[in-house]
């Protein structure tokens, strides 16, 4: 099977899963009860599958679906502050054809890039527990082995950093302890693909200046130029 349709099988086996109670009460009760500026909106109150190319190179990984953004929209990083912060950037450097992303159907397409999440279901105040991330990371884990032109993960967070590398470790991958902080790189081992870390675009980083637009474009060119490396980015 290609590439895509490995992805496609799993986005189909992401959306219908129901593993965590506690999840899929909260996911459904707020895409029943909606926000008031959405009262419009149907929301899709389901786990929220992996987006991008599947021929991509990089991987980003980010920790889960904000209960108003993908929740309601049902694509990673769209319709809230996160992904007001990163498409953006992700146009800047080139691997997004806009910046901007409002729903499943506005045109957005992204370039040699796969976008995913540690957890697929909108938690309760941002904090899944560990129990749901353990339940979840199986897609994460596929989610890696079908890019199979992968060659470097960018980590929105320590949670995507710490729980990206567990999956490598629980393989086999005699990865040492590594420190979380922006920007910080690692060559992860023969075989594997190199991880860069980035302070995750909440609205609680990017308003307090954490995380600024300039910050986070250096994450972006700095993976372009990983990927030039090994061919044409």
């Amino acid at each position: 099977m290609t590439s895509e349709e490995l992805l496609a099988e799993l986005n189909q086996d992401i959306v219908i899963c129901r593993l965590c109670p506690r999840l899929v009460e909260w996911r459904e009760k707020i895409a029943q009860e909606r926000r008031r500026a959405y009262r419009d909106w149907e929301y899709w109150g389901k786990p929220v599958p992996g987006f991008g190319d599947p021929n991509a190179r990089l991987l980003i990984v980010g920790l889960a679906p904000g209960a108003h953004g993908a929740n309601r929209t049902g694509r990673v990083f769209t319709g809230d502050g996160s992904g007001n912060f990163l498409f953006p950037a992700l146009y800047r450097a080139g691997f997004a054809n806009q910046p901007t992303a409002t729903n499943r159907e506005d045109g957005l397409r992204l370039k040699d890039v796969y976008i995913t999440a540690v957890c697929r279901c909108a938690p309760p105040d941002n904090k899944p527990t560990p129990e749901e991330i353990s339940a979840c990371l199986p897609f994460l884990s596929r989610n890696i082995d079908y890019l199979m032109r992968l060659e470097g993960m960018v980590a929105l967070g320590r949670i995507a950093f710490d729980h990206t590398l567990r999956i490598l470790r629980q393989r086999g991958a005699p990865i040492p302890k590594l420190d979380f902080a922006h920007g910080a790189f690692y060559h992860l081992g023969e075989g594997l693909p190199w991880m860069l870390a980035s302070y995750h675009p909440s609205r609680q980083n990017t308003q307090t200046g954490r995380l600024t637009a300039e910050m986070f474009d250096q994450i972006w060119n700095r993976s372009r130029e990983l990927l030039s490396e090994n061919g044409c980015a």
